[in-house]
């Protein structure tokens, strides 16, 4: 059942809107130099941050459809009489919406990294530090799909909730990009915690919606 429900997701994210966060992701690199002027010394320097703020918004952008759909639809209800616990059905999300993203995000991330400037090591640093740091980071956002599904103007919320809330996520994989040192086990902790956690708090939110 619950390979079945990876599936669908990522079946359901790849027909639809898989390419936006990729898109947004390369917009952002695109836009960049324009921003702050050709200097590739400077733009060598930020790049790495400013990939890792596109990428956060990128796992943004699908949140409201995510848990939504399914809660409004009546998927969840079913999942869970069915046998499946909320936790378990959390677990699948996350897992359904970092394969949707992450791979495309390490892909685009080669071009992004032309685009900015930087060199080999930096871009092998930085695919690493998204490597690891993606999971968690699609941890947080289904744990807030969770908690936003069924308000109205969710999305606009869940924004306000995901931002502060990645900002330590934020700033170790932005220093393990630029080779900081330690902060790849730091980045590896923090992901690693959003992970395992998650998955609990999204399942109570799903609950709650339930009741």
């Amino acid at each position: 059942m619950i390979g079945r429900l990876i599936a669908r997701d990522v079946r359901r994210g790849v027909t639809g809107t898989a390419w936006l966060p990729v898109a947004f992701f390369l917009l952002v690199a695109t836009l960049m130099p324009f921003a702050i002027g050709p200097d590739a010394a400077l733009l060598g320097r930020v790049g790495a941050g400013a990939l890792w703020i596109a990428a956060l918004t990128a796992a943004l952008l699908p949140i409201e459809r995510l848990i939504e759909p399914d809660r409004a639809d009546g998927v969840l209800d079913q999942l869970v009489l069915s046998g499946c616990a909320e936790e378990a059905v959390a677990a699948a999300k996350i897992v359904g919406h970092w394969m949707t993203f992450a791979p495309l995000l390490l892909i685009a991330a080669l071009p992004a990294s032309a685009l900015l400037g930087m060199d080999g090591r930096a871009l092998a640093r930085t695919e690493l530090a998204l490597a690891i740091g993606t999971p968690g980071l699609a941890a947080l956002t289904v744990a807030v799909a969770a908690v936003t599904a069924g308000m109205p103007r969710a999305a606009s919320l869940a924004g306000v909730l995901l931002f502060p809330l990645a900002v330590p996520l934020l700033i170790f994989g932005a220093a393990a990009s630029g080779g900081g040192s330690g902060a790849p086990l730091l980045e590896a902790a923090v992901s690693l915690l959003l992970t395992a956690g998650a998955p609990f708090a999204a399942g109570a939110a799903i609950r709650a919606a339930r009741s």
